[in-house]
Parts: C-alpha cells; sequence; structure tokens
C-alpha cells in the first residue's frame, strides 16, 4: 500500500483524525497533522501497538509451541469364560447362554510440538513419548480390569443364587425325611400279635406311597427312589433306624462341598451299604478366592517397526514380536525363499512388515552422520570471530619449503629431517609483527601426493615455493593443481634470490603457462621474491598473507563443541596413539569426548607444537592430541560428542560401513584374480609389510610401493601400520612370506629374536627414495626376460636337388646378411612361412662350412623338411635376451 496522508489514512480506517493523531502519539511516533504522510514502516508500528494495549501477541510471531489433543475410542471383544461351571439343570429358573461382551476402550493422546531451536535436547521428545505409551497402556489396563471386576461380580451373583436353590431343596428333604422317620417309628412301637393281626384304625399304617418323593444326590446328580432302600423285614427296619442315627450326624457333618453346601443324600446299593464317594468332585471357587485372569484382545496389534539399510530374517522378526518361522512363510508366499539369518534388503523388509499388518519405518543408516552434520551447521551459525589464517606451504622437493619456514619461526627443522627433506606434515603456530599465523609444511617428494592434498583442503592460503634457479618442476605443477582443485589463493615465493643464477623473469614465464598470472602482469596472484637463507622479502611475505587474510574475512565461533581435522597421526611406545589436529571452529578442552573417523576417546592431554601443556584450545590452532582408542588416519574430521555412548554408536557404524566395504573390495578382487590366473597362469609378487612412524608416511608409501605393481609382477602389500614391530607382526610376514620394511621404526627384542631364528628379511629405511629404488630392484629380479629375434641373413633358393642319402638339397644363393649353420631358420613361399626349424647341412661345392656370406651360392639340407622348392626363401635369424626393467 503506499504512502497516504494522516486525513486518508483515518478515512480508511473508520475513526476521526484527532483520534489517529491521539493513538500515533501514544505509539511514540513524531505528531504529525492531517496533511503529513504516514509511512508503512509507522503503519506497522501503529499496528503493533494497539494489538500489544489490547493484550493479543504480534501476529508475525510465530507461536513456540502447538499442543494437538486426539481422542480414540476402540472396542475389545471379551469372550465369557469357558471353564467357568454352570448351573445344573432343574434347580432353577432357565439359564441364560452366556454371551461375549464388547467394552470400550477410550485413549487420550496430547501431543506437544515445540521448535527445534527451544529444545535444549532431544530428552524431552523421548519423555514426552515414554508418557503417551503409558497412559495408553494405563488405559488398556483400567479397561480391562473393570471387564474382570463385573465377570467377578456376575459370578458372585450367580453362586449366591444356587446357593438359595440349593437350600429350598435341602429344607424340603429334610421336612419328607422326617416324616417318614415319624411313620416308621409309630409302626415299630405297636405290639407284635394283636397290633399286626387286629389294627385298630388309629394304629392302622398308611398305604404305603406309590410314587415317593425322589431324592436329589448331590455329588453323582442323580434321583433315587426311597422305596428302594427300606429294608425288608421289621428287624432290619429297626436295625436301619438305630444305624441311621449314629450315621445321620456324621453324613450331615461330613458331605460338603467347597461352597459350604451339605449333601443332600448318599445313595446306597442293593445290599444297603453307602456307595463310595466318587474320586472326582465338581470345585466351584469361592468368590473371594478366584485368580485374576482374562482373555487376550482379540484384535490383532500393529506395531511401527523401524527397519535399516539392511537386516537379518531373525532381526526383522523380534522387531515384529513374531515367530522368524511366520516371517519366512510370509516370505514365501511372496515368492522368496529365506534362512533364518540371511539378510534382506530395507526394501523386501518393508514389503514383509506390511504383509504382515505392520506399519514400517525406514531407518536411515546414517542418522547419526545427519544429526553431526547437523550439530556443525548450528556450530557455523554461531557467534563468530577473525580467526587466525591457515597457511600451506608447498612446492618441488629440496626448494626450500622447510628452511623459508625455519627462517620465519626460528627454529632448525630442516637439518634434523632424514635425507634432507620433509616426510611429515608439519603445523605450526607463529606470532609475527602482523598476527598469528598458523603455518602447514608439507612434504614435496612426488610420494606425498595424498599428504599435499589434505594440506590443501584444511587450509586458508597456499604459499608456492619456487626455486629461482630451478624453475617448475613436477611437484610444483601438482601443487598447482592441489590448490586451485580446492579454490584457494595462492602466493608464490620465489625462494633462492640470493643465488647468482636466479632468474625471477623465468619462474613467471613458467608460471603463467600454468595459469597463474602475477599481478604485475594483470593477474591475480602475488609474486615475492625471497631468501630462506638471508631473510630478503621474508617480511613482505609475512605481509603478502596477512593482507589476504584480510580480504578473506576469516571468521570462525569460538565456542561450543570444536570440529577440526586430523592432520597426522602416530603411535607413541610411551603416550600411546597421539594426533595432530587443526581445529576450525569451536573450542577444544580437556576431557572433551573427541571422535575421529572410527576413532573416539576422552582427550587426556594437549600438547603446542612447543611441547607446553594446554587446558583447551581454539580455531586455527594445530594441538596434539592424547586419549584416542587408536591411531586415526590422516584427513578424518574430528568432532566433540556430549557423551561417550553416543561417539561409540558413531564409531562402530563407521567401522561397519569400513568393513563392507573392504569385503566388497576383497571379494572383487579375489574374483579378478580368479579370471586373471586361469587366463595367463599363476603371477610373480612381491609381497611387503610395511611399518611407519606416522600415518601420513605409511599412507604415501603404500601408494608409492602400489603403483610399481606390472602386468607381469604384482606388488601385494600384506599390511601397513604405524608403531614399532613387533612379535605378531613377524608372524604375520612369515606366513605369508612377506618382506618387511620399517620406515623410521625398530624392532622391539623379541621381534629380532623371532627374525634371526626364522631368517625373516628385515629392511629398516629413513629416506622413501631407498625404499622405492629397492623394491624396483625386487621387482626387476622377478621379470622375465624379454626375447628378442634379429634376421642376420636371406638365401634365395634357386633349385632343389634330390639325394637318396641327404634327402632334399637347396642350391642357394645368399642375398643379404650370412647364414649360419648353428643359427634358427625358416622357410617362406610367396613370403609366407611355411616351416621353422634347424639347418641339416651347409655346403659350399663339396665342403661343410659354419657360415655363407651374402653375394655366395651354397647348398642348404633343411632339417626334417624335403618340401623346399625352387623361389622360396630361407630366413636366418638370431634370438637375444634382454633383461626387463620396470
Amino acid at each position: 500500500m503506499a504512502e497516504v496522508t494522516v486525513q486518508q489514512f483515518a478515512g480508511v480506517v473508520g475513526i476521526s483524525v484527532e483520534r489517529l493523531q491521539q493513538q500515533l502519539a501514544e505509539a511514540g511516533l513524531s505528531a504529525k497533522s492531517a496533511s503529513d504522510m504516514i509511512s508503512d514502516e509507522e503503519k506497522s508500528q501503529l499496528l503493533s501497538f494497539l494489538r500489544k494495549i489490547h493484550g493479543k501477541e504480534d501476529a508475525t510471531q510465530e507461536p513456540a509451541k502447538i499442543t494437538l489433543k486426539r481422542k480414540t475410542v476402540t472396542e475389545l471383544k471379551v469372550q465369557p469364560d469357558r471353564g467357568r461351571a454352570r448351573p445344573r439343570p432343574g434347580t432353577g429358573p432357565a439359564n441364560k447362554p452366556s454371551v461375549a461382551k464388547t467394552v470400550s476402550v477410550e485413549v487420550r493422546k496430547k501431543k506437544t510440538y515445540v521448535k527445534r531451536a527451544l529444545l535444549q535436547d532431544d530428552e524431552s521428545i523421548r519423555i514426552e513419548k515414554e508418557s503417551e505409551e503409558r497412559d495408553r497402556l494405563r488405559a488398556e489396563e483400567e479397561a480391562l480390569l473393570r471387564v474382570e471386576e463385573e465377570r467377578q461380580a456376575a459370578e458372585r451373583a450367580r453362586l449366591d443364587q444356587e446357593a438359595a436353590e440349593a437350600e429350598v431343596v435341602r429344607q424340603r428333604t429334610e421336612e419328607e425325611r422326617l416324616a417318614a422317620e415319624r411313620a416308621r417309628t409309630e409302626v415299630q412301637t405297636q405290639p407284635r400279635g394283636a397290633a399286626a393281626l387286629n389294627p385298630t384304625p388309629s394304629q392302622a399304617p398308611s398305604p404305603r406311597p406309590t410314587a415317593p418323593l425322589p431324592r436329589v444326590d448331590s455329588n453323582r446328580g442323580v434321583i433315587t427312589n426311597p422305596a428302594q432302600q427300606q429294608p425288608g423285614s421289621l428287624v432290619d427296619k429297626k436295625k436301619a433306624a438305630v444305624k441311621g442315627k449314629g450315621r445321620e450326624r456324621d453324613d450331615r457333618d461330613s458331605n460338603r462341598d467347597n461352597a459350604g453346601r451339605k449333601e443332600l443324600h448318599v445313595a446306597t446299593d442293593k445290599s444297603g451299604r453307602r456307595r463310595k464317594k466318587p474320586s472326582t468332585r465338581r470345585v466351584v471357587p469361592s468368590a473371594g478366592g478366584a485368580k485374576h485372569g482374562f482373555e487376550r484382545p482379540t484384535a490383532p496389534v500393529v506395531r511401527e517397526v523401524n527397519i535399516p539399510e539392511s537386516l537379518t530374517v531373525a532381526d526383522l522378526a523380534q522387531r515384529m514380536s513374531v515367530k522368524a518361522a511366520e516371517v519366512i512363510k510370509a516370505m514365501m508366499t511372496l515368492g522368496t525363499m529365506v534362512t533364518i539369518n540371511q539378510m534382506i534388503d530395507q526394501e523386501t523388509a518393508a514389503v514383509v512388515v506390511e504383509e504382515m499388518g505392520h506399519t514400517a519405518k525406514l531407518v536411515h543408516g546414517d542418522a547419526l552422520e545427519h544429526e553431526l552434520r547437523q550439530t556443525a551447521a548450528k556450530q557455523d551459525d554461531g557467534n563468530q570471530v577473525p580467526r587466525a589464517p591457515v597457511v600451506t606451504i608447498m612446492g618441488h622437493v629440496d626448494h626450500g619449503k622447510t628452511s623459508l619456514l625455519d627462517f620465519i619461526r626460528d627454529s632448525r627443522v630442516a637439518a634434523g629431517e632424514a635425507g634432507g627433506i620433509t616426510q611429515h606434515i608439519g603445523a605450526y603456530r607463529v606470532e609475527t609483527a602482523h598476527g598469528s599465523i598458523t603455518f602447514l609444511d608439507t612434504p614435496g617428494h612426488e610420494a606425498f601426493t595424498a599428504m599435499r592434498a589434505r594440506g590443501a583442503r584444511v587450509t586458508d592460503i597456499v604459499i608456492l615455493v619456487v626455486a629461482a634457479d630451478d624453475g617448475v618442476m613436477p611437484q610444483t605443477e601438482e601443487a598447482i593443481k592441489h590448490a586451485k582443485a580446492s579454490g584457494v589463493p595462492m602466493i608464490v615465493a620465489m625462494n633462492k634470490m640470493d643465488k647468482p643464477d636466479a632468474d625471477p623473469e623465468r619462474i613467471k614465464q613458467e608460471l603463467a603457462g600454468r595459469q597463474v598470472i602475477p599481478e604485475d602482469w594483470g593477474g591475480d596472484t602475488q609474486f615475492i621474491p625471497v631468501s630462506a637463507k638471508t631473510g630478503i622479502g621474508v617480511d613482505s611475505l609475512l605481509e603478502a598473507i596477512s593482507l589476504q587474510a584480510e580480504v578473506l574475512e576469516l571468521k570462525a565461533s569460538p565456542d561450543g563443541p570444536a570440529m577440526g581435522t586430523v592432520i597426522e597421526s602416530r603411535l607413541d611406545k610411551g603416550r600411546g596413539p597421539v594426533a595432530t589436529v587443526l581445529i576450525q571452529s569451536g573450542r577444544l578442552k580437556r576431557g572433551d569426548i573427541l571422535l575421529t573417523g572410527s576413532e573416539y576417546g576422552r582427550v587426556r592431554a594437549m600438547v603446542d607444537a612447543r611441547g607446553e601443556q594446554l587446558l583447551e584450545a581454539g580455531p586455527s590452532e594445530p594441538i596434539e592430541v592424547l586419549g584416542l582408542s587408536s591411531t586415526p588416519n590422516a584427513g578424518d574430521e574430528a568432532q566433540v560428542v556430549e557423551d561417550e555412548r553416543k561417539a561409540r554408536e558413531i564409531a562402530s557404524y563407521r567401522v561397519d560401513k569400513d568393513r563392507e566395504s573392504k569385503l566388497a573390495r576383497q571379494q572383487a578382487g579375489k574374483l579378478e584374480n580368479m579370471f586373471a590366473q586361469m587366463k595367463d597362469g599363476e603371477q610373480a609378487s612381491v609381497r611387503i609389510l610395511l611399518k611407519s612412524d606416522v600415518q601420513g608416511s605409511a599412507e604415501a608409501l603404500s601408494d608409492a610401493i602400489m603403483r610399481l605393481s606390472s602386468p607381469d609382477v604384482r606388488v601385494d602389500l600384506i599390511a601397513s601400520g604405524v608403531g614399532g614391530i613387533n612379535e605378531s607382526d613377524v608372524n604375520l610376514a612369515l606366513a605369508s612370506r612377506a618382506t618387511m620394511i620399517g620406515f623410521n621404526v625398530r624392532a622391539d627384542a623379541s621381534a629380532r629374536k623371532l627374525v634371526e631364528a626364522e631368517g625373516v628379511d628385515l629392511r629398516y629405511y629413513s629416506v622413501i627414495y631407498d625404499v622405492i629404488d629397492d623394491v624396483k630392484a625386487a621387482i626387476n629380479g622377478l621379470l622375465s626376460p624379454e626375447i628378442r629375434e634379429s634376421i642376420i641373413g636371406i638365401a634365395q633358393v634357386r633349385d632343389a636337388f634330390r639325394s637318396s642319402s641327404m634327402g632334399t638339397i637347396a642350391g642357394c644363393l645368399v642375398t643379404e646378411g650370412v647364414v649360419r649353420k648353428s643359427s634358427p631358420i625358416r622357410v617362406l613361399r610367396e613370403s609366407v612361412v611355411i616351416y621353422e626349424g634347424q639347418l641339416e647341412s651347409l655346403r659350399r661345392f663339396k665342403d661343410d662350412v659354419n657360415e655363407v656370406r651374402s653375394g655366395t651360392e651354397c647348398g642348404i639340407g633343411v632339417k626334417n623338411y624335403n618340401d623346399v622348392k625352387a623361389g622360396d626363401q630361407i630366413e636366418v635369424f638370431e634370438r637375444t635376451v634382454v633383461a626387463r626393467t620396470i
């Protein structure tokens, strides 16, 4: 919306001009008249003020937290208890059939989404998920408990009803029994004679009922007839009555079931004896003693299964909480035959999980790596301050790189280098008049290409040292390629300007031909003439470095977890694994958990280039770190992680990835070797076991040695490591029949004894040239010699003669060279070789001769060949053995 006047804006808003002017004044804006203009910024400020005084938040501000509530209702179908005792038939009202119950389970979920920037760590997310899971389990448990309580209440009501019905039956039976007892007593008290013959009406016995009341046997659930149990005579009746009085009390107390009910009747057999009680009795548990039990829900449980990039069938079954046989069956239905320990890919596992009714969640293997990268990105976005530049000195061997650095930091490193060349990456922090500068000195030999590449990758500025009396050399061109590939600015230091044959213009011309244009020629590269011996131009070089650093505006975060790069590593006998790390951002403190490649550990000590102990180190500072689990690879990224458990997980993941890639390379190499051996036969090889003092030298030597392989002789590097030679290394070399090379390291006492006893070839070196020369000599000794053929003479066949004793004799004229009897020959017809063999005879007239020269006629007999014709040519040649070299 364009700018409008105060009066126009008041009309748009719908208020008076005076009210609008008052609101503008309260919002802190300058006093405005009705004709003054009001800008968009002032409108926004007025709107924010009005919303604030009305108790509303700024509309442009995003909420920091969003809470979502969701309620889901599911149903659980509970089956009736099949083992529960049912009422007996005929003891009460009609029984109602038991049916399954459906119980509604209500689960309430509350999920809170918080901005990622507000999260301190992931612990709150884990706690929230656990709380949700506990709420869901608590709701299900409460629903199941309610179902169980209803079932127990129904069971108690049923048992009470059965007890009441049994009590009614018992009372009725008891009344009938007492009436029968009174009738039998009256009969027994009458006189035996007259009473029996002439009974009075009052004494006459009542007629026997035709259908006596039945009695229920509670143990067997059968109905018995009392008429079948009465004795046949009055004596028997009296005896039975006497016996019954004694047993009646016992039966009333003993015949009870577990529910506290009396036995209604004890049946007897035909002899009148009491029947044995059945061995099995129905036991009805009391309401108070019932066990808490319920059936599992019939609805299937759907799980969210995390699937990594690859896993076994057993692992997949465990994640779904099913048996491995079920997973194998599911894969068989999909047309795949697998075993329990077979590895399957992520896509196949996802299909199986979906087929079995679960939800698949694909998990990337580099999730932890991604988290580390996010942490590094946050670190880069933090508060950044200027830092010291990292300068790498590169160039050809013996052009004065280390000598120039010695003059800058006032030391004598070059004097202590083996062979006069630098074989390690040196990292130094130098305080100059132009500020702090971190220098990296790289080797110049061709074998240290990887070390120069690492130096260019971690640097800010590259100083290319070129000897003014020598010019551009192969390693100079290689350093230019590394600097351009890394995209860092370059400064050319023309060294040895104190020599009389120094020619700086020649250096400029040669570098200009390689796209390095000086500033005075219209380019962007500074050329500084210096002398490492006299110090000429060193101040100008430091000033050029400071100027270039100001142009680059180098910054880094001085706080937070440290991140850097491993420049070099070695195994110290007294201190263990030692890694030279260049801190690039953050701050490394003693006690931090440092992760470098597949190695990790707690920082026990930090030492700078001068050997002083440090408690912490900031950006652009090279330090030696002690406390890692092993020597990391040079060039690995180093980063501080929050705890040791996380570092262990990431290191284990990286080890597994390296092992998989190594196995893949070995398998491919085995196949390639197999096909090569099938094609060309067994190939000669030179086997080497290499031990070096630092990781960078071992890497450079390994690369240089492997490049010496040829189609005829292969170089096998059995093992390469850092540290001294021990007994295990000697045993490995003995088993593989390899030559041991120790570069700036020595064997311990036990290893030396084993070397002398077994005769293992052990060689010590301190200069890389000597290692390469000796390996070349060994390869040359295994190369098969080359056989060369040279034609020494040609004879033209003029005619052929037949001899009964000599066979076919060719009359020839030697046209070129000389024909020797001892040399092999070939017979050519129309310039095509038709036979190759030896001469049987060579005659001049009638004399045998050893050789015939050009322009002379002779007779030639070819051994084991009689088909020589006029016009053929006989070619005489010699074979020469020439030794081969690589």
